[in-house]
């Protein structure tokens, strides 16, 4: 598995990464064994990078994570935590929150980082991202917030998700040190990154996006909507030539961004790990990569 830095300066991670946000929803279970299941699966792999939210699992995936990690504290050097803070949803973990918004303000900032700390079972966080755009709150609150955090010793480095570039830029004003990533979303199914300057801003300043839901959110594998069924039919054409199966092409799709994004694997079941991580070997041929473009889009290039 290859490993690089996210940007200069930035955390040294594993290309793919594990997304923590349905562990709570694996049919098998979410007790520590199960956890721990998919933890070894990932190192074993090479997939060392975790990522996670503070409202994955309506605020619970951290903690049962962070079960795992208490049982074997061994685990925590083995790996880097990712975590992302500021949406708030109203749920029994919430009580006080009567309708979903966005806080990104420096006194969220510091109460979410020390929940997640608590619920980790760690005593610090190796990348923070807020989690979306606080409408009602000044990037340089935002920014004093995060720099906080950092100078405190609790949060390592910092970043975003789902930024838009005019977003990515203000706030990294207000920084001393530069955001090291904007995780958005990037699949065959939703290409927005790549045209609106998202990943342009990130190779511009040396960082790598991380691409959430790369398989389209599951539904390039099982969707009905036509350019699911389109896009997958020409997966199925295209894998053999690679010794690959359709889910391992769609991943090499967007690791052959120039850009480099780490991608972020959100299965639950262990064969599925060792697949998707089995397809860090495979380099797409150019020409496929278009064609599998044209298939998603239902069109030819401009």
């Amino acid at each position: 598995m290859q490993r690089f830095r996210l940007a200069p300066g930035g955390p040294e991670v594993s290309r793919y990464a594990f997304g923590a946000w349905r562990l709570r929803e694996d049919a098998d279970g979410f007790d520590t064994p199960h956890v721990r299941a998919k933890i070894d699966a990932c190192l074993e792999c090479g997939v060392t990078t975790f990522d996670h939210a503070d409202i994955y699992g309506s605020y619970t995936c951290e903690g049962i994570f962070g079960r795992a990690l208490a049982e074997d504290p061994s685990l925590r050097e083995k790996m880097e935590i990712v975590t992302k803070c500021g949406i708030n949803v109203p749920c029994d973990n919430r009580p006080g929150v009567r309708v979903a918004h966005y806080d990104a303000t420096a006194a969220a900032i510091q109460r979410c980082v020390e929940r997640s700390l608590r619920e980790l079972n760690t005593d610090y966080i190796d990348l923070l991202l807020i989690h979306r755009p606080d409408w009602l709150t000044s990037a340089e609150e935002t920014a004093r917030g995060l720099t906080a955090v950092v100078e405190s010793g609790k949060v390592r480095h910092v970043g975003v998700s789902n930024y838009s570039t005019h977003q990515f830029a203000l706030l990294t004003q207000y920084l001393a040190a530069p955001l090291v990533t904007n995780q958005v979303e990037i699949s065959l199914l939703h290409m927005d990154a790549i045209g609106d300057g998202t990943l342009d801003q990130c190779q511009a300043g040396g960082a790598h996006p991380m691409a959430w839901s790369p398989l389209g959110k599951g539904q390039l594998m099982v969707g009905e909507e036509a350019a699911a069924v389109r896009t997958r039919a020409a997966l199925e054409r295209l894998a053999p030539e690679y010794e690959a199966t359709p889910m391992q092409l769609a991943l090499a799709w967007v690791a052959a961004l120039p850009s480099e994004p780490q991608l972020i694997i959100g299965t639950n079941r262990v064969p599925r790990i060792r697949e998707a991580a089995a397809s860090a070997r495979l380099t797409i041929d150019r020409q496929h990569w278009y064609e599998l473009w044209e298939a998603a889009q239902g069109r030819r290039i401009p």
